[in-house]
């Protein structure tokens, strides 16, 4: 009897561990692999308003980005890739560079959505650059800002040497890019980059699929993110508890800007507030009242612009 209860149980088991390998591989492929992700469509936690949605597919800001002209510039990664990026330069000098990282499945076009108030308002250089697994930068995998922190050291310090050694930095990061900036500011940054802004952030990889498993599939994070874990360290390499950017700004030195909406349900606002309470640097937060993920911007245009000139004002010479 023992041993016919021991034999179902071990089938159980087995049967199970099938199961989570199988889900393992299919999870790597839905939000990891570089491709469509049909899961987003109709996503209610991406929900926005019309006004929102009218303004991100067919603003004015489109038409500004299609009329620039850009520089193209090209970098091969640490572990070679090659990384496209775009620089436009100021219509008159300055020292102020706006580094700009865009979001989950976007492209750095998408930044224009900010780069065209820095560009035209305050004067500033703008440069943005498709992440890795994006746009027309090389990868077969999205790295949710971890192996991308790397990237944009890289990125300031090609930009360092093409403007001049006096040139003043800010770190400019939506959702994805938000995650980005804030695992760069835990590295040994150079003394030009001024501050960071990070809208809609997440604190670490680990916590934004545990939080999105239980919300779209109804499942446990145990097993599943685990294993899903040591899948994308083996085909990717990272883990996703390494990718934190709540580690990383316990280590900042540099003032961080963070922004969120009390309506997001992509990335819940807790997360924010979790970053800012375990900043090593100075930090603000500023939440938007109703905004969903990323809405702030064009939710509340005049106290977004408003919050960001006050600490531009206070952090930069």
């Amino acid at each position: 009897m023992k041993k016919k209860v021991f034999k179902i149980v071990a089938g159980l088991f087995v049967i199970l561990f099938i199961i989570d390998i199988i889900a393992s591989f299919y999870f790597y492929d839905l939000a990891i692999n570089r491709g469509p992700k049909d899961f987003l469509s109709g996503n209610k936690d991406l929900e926005v308003s019309a006004e929102t949605m009218e303004v991100l597919l067919d603003g004015g800001w489109r038409d500004w980005v299609a009329n620039q002209e850009f520089e193209s510039l090209e970098m091969t990664s640490r572990d070679g890739l090659l990384l496209q990026g775009y620089f436009l330069e100021a219509k008159e000098p300055t020292n102020k560079l706006v580094i700009a990282a865009h979001g989950y499945l976007g492209r750095g076009s998408d930044m224009g959505l900010y780069g065209q108030y820095y560009y035209e308002e305050l004067g500033y250089h703008f440069f943005t650059a498709d992440s890795r697994g994006h746009g027309r930068s090389e990868g077969d995998y999205i790295g949710f800002g971890w192996p991308d922190r790397l990237d944009y050291l890289d990125w300031i310090n090609k930009m360092i040497q093409k403007l001049g050694p006096d040139t003043e930095i800010i770190l400019h990061g939506l959702s994805m890019g938000a995650g980005t900036v804030l695992m760069a500011a835990g590295e040994e940054l150079p003394e030009n980059v001024k501050l960071v802004i990070a809208d809609s952030p997440y604190t670490s990889v680990h916590d934004l699929f545990s939080y999105q498993i239980k919300r779209m599939f109804k499942l446990p994070p145990f097993p599943f993110i685990h294993t899903t874990s040591i899948v994308t360290n083996a085909k990717a390499g990272y883990s996703f508890k390494e990718a934190s950017a709540l580690e990383q700004v316990k280590k900042a030195e540099v003032p961080i800007l963070y922004i969120t909406g009390n309506g997001d349900t992509f990335v819940p606002t807790e997360m924010a507030h979790e970053l800012y309470e375990n900043t090593g640097s100075e930090a603000e937060i500023v939440t938007f009242d109703g905004a969903n993920h990323g809405e702030s911007f064009v939710m509340d245009e005049e106290k977004y612009i408003r919050v960001l000139n006050d600490f531009l004002e206070e952090n930069l010479d």
